[in-house]
């Protein structure tokens, strides 16, 4: 007896040891998330955490290695309420916590002056749905995007406003946004390239507006074919109620900001049948569809809500990180950043490799509609 009562402690000394030494070789790999999670556009915050929340439950359950041993991912999250200021302020907060990379932010304006913190402290940064072309132009070797910029999804839209819409007389507000002025330009630079005799009248608002009178007044006496916005939809909804109180019947279209599942819901019995044309950052078609319909399944399941856009680009752009870090070894940001930079990773939305600028190459787009409230896929286009 008293040979066993002393072995309890040393056989519980050992197990203590062991486990603090497993403990000790288990590394922790910090990411940063950072979207709007609060104010007007927090469903796409909570839609693009989701993803992200998705991707590191998945890393960890499956044992993830890096240079031959496991490791644990921490997800930091921050607000930056899609106010430039704030995001400044999360990304040095995040800089500070020596993450090992960051995903985000979601809206071009907070991504951009963001990418100057990122880029001087050497941390890669991927942002699944900036879509303004100056974040990859500013010569950051840090910044990469795993959707396609506003010159192909502004330039499309504006090129089958003209084409498909048979528009003559277009309409076109933005909010003076970094993103929707930006996808605004691009609309209409692809909408006289194709039809030089268009003619475009053109308002601005700003992304915390919620009457339109004045310029919907002003634009109803132009009688337009078609009224593009450049914003999100928490200012497309009231826009789209407005414009049926005012009697605007014209086709209403836009970029990714307000093709969501939300926007029907915003805009009530503002928005008719076939009335909203717009264009997702991405998009599957063949074998892919399934991958993706999966992942939808999967979220739903989750977070017993549907997909808003971009949960499923957020989850890619985690596991595209990861997998650079494995490839090279390392989390540490200067070891793996050439990894990412050559990267070939297939996704739930596809083939995820970057350009010389860190723009995703060959990126596709998915015109939307909506029918009976509900949004409907029309087409996928490079």
């Amino acid at each position: 007896m008293l040979f066993k009562t002393k072995m309890i402690p040393l056989v519980g000394a050992i197990a203590l040891a062991m486990a603090g030494s497993a403990f000790a070789q288990e590394t922790v790999v910090k990411i940063g998330h950072v979207a709007p999670m609060s104010g007007g556009q927090a469903h796409y915050g909570r839609d693009n955490a989701n993803g992200a929340i998705m991707a590191v439950e998945d890393l960890n359950a499956k044992g993830f290695m890096i240079g031959g041993k496991k490791v644990k991912f921490e997800l930091l999250a921050e607000d930056d309420a899609a106010d430039p200021k704030q995001g400044t302020a999360a990304a040095q907060k995040l800089v500070d916590a020596k993450v090992n990379g960051v995903i985000g932010h979601l809206n071009s304006g907070t991504t951009i002056p963001a990418s100057k913190i990122y880029f001087d402290a050497g941390i890669p940064q991927i942002s699944p749905s900036a879509t303004n072309p100056k974040y990859t132009q500013q010569g950051f070797n840090t910044a990469f995007r795993v959707v396609a910029n506003d010159g192909q999804l502004g330039g499309t839209l504006g090129r089958y406003a003209v084409t498909n819409l048979k528009g003559k007389s277009i309409a076109v507000i933005d909010d003076r946004t970094a993103y929707g002025q930006g996808v605004a330009d691009e609309f209409v630079k692809g909408a006289k390239a194709k039809f030089p005799g268009v003619q475009i009248v053109q308002q601005y608002t700003n992304d915390k507006a919620t009457d339109f009178n004045a310029i919907l007044t002003s634009i109803k006496a132009k009688k337009p074919d078609v009224v593009f916005f450049g914003g999100m939809d928490n200012v497309a909804g009231p826009m789209l109620r407005q414009m049926k109180q005012l009697g605007i019947n014209a086709k209403f279209m836009g970029g990714d900001g307000i093709c969501t599942t939300e926007l029907a819901k915003l805009a009530g019995d503002g928005m008719s049948d076939n009335q909203v044309i717009c264009a997702e950052a991405g998009g599957v078609t063949g074998p892919q569809q399934k991958v993706m319909d999966d992942f939808v399944a999967r979220y739903k399941k989750r977070f017993n809500l549907d997909v808003q856009i971009y949960a499923p680009y957020v989850y890619d752009a985690v596991m595209t990180m990861a997998t650079a870090m494995q490839k090279a070894g390392s989390a540490d940001p200067a070891k793996y950043l050439p990894a990412l930079a050559k990267i070939q990773y297939q996704g739930v939305t596809g083939t995820i490799a970057f350009d010389s600028k860190g723009d995703i190459k060959d990126g596709s787009l998915t015109l939307h509609t909506y029918r009976g409230g509900k949004k409907e896929k029309l087409a996928v286009v490079k």
